[in-house]
């Protein structure tokens, strides 16, 4: 149990290894890129949900980054819900997810950078 820890936190750390790893692992089966990149997003989805909460509680000295993830998404799905019902007619759960959770990775990416900046600065700012 030690070792899938010891991964989880080491994938969670470093999510671009989990994204480079299924994109080239899935190109080379498939040869197919747009699938190759979906797939290596909806992965590395939920390794940077984990990587920026506990980034963002770090910088922020706060335990509330992993709910306040959440609670963006879930906004996100209501509002991205409700345009649907009034374009369609109906939700679409399936698109809506899909489309939550791309949301996410693309917002996580760059919550991602940010935090990592900040932290590198504060702990630099520290050292001195």
């Amino acid at each position: 149990m030690g070792f899938l820890q010891g991964l989880f936190h080491t994938l969670s750390l470093f999510p671009f290894i989990p994204f480079l790893l299924v994109y080239f692992i899935v190109l080379q089966r498939n040869k197919n890129r747009k699938q190759a990149l979906e797939l290596a997003m909806d992965v590395t989805t939920f390794f940077m949900l984990f990587s920026v909460s506990a980034l963002f509680n770090n910088t922020f000295q706060s335990k509330f980054g992993f709910y306040l993830i959440l609670l963006m998404l879930l906004i996100a799905a209501g509002l991205i819900g409700s345009a649907q019902n009034r374009w369609k007619g109906k939700v679409n759960g399936k698109r809506l997810l899909r489309a939550v959770w791309r949301l996410g990775f693309v917002s996580m990416s760059f919550g991602y950078v940010v935090f990592t900046f900040f932290g590198l600065l504060s702990y630099i700012i520290k050292m001195m």
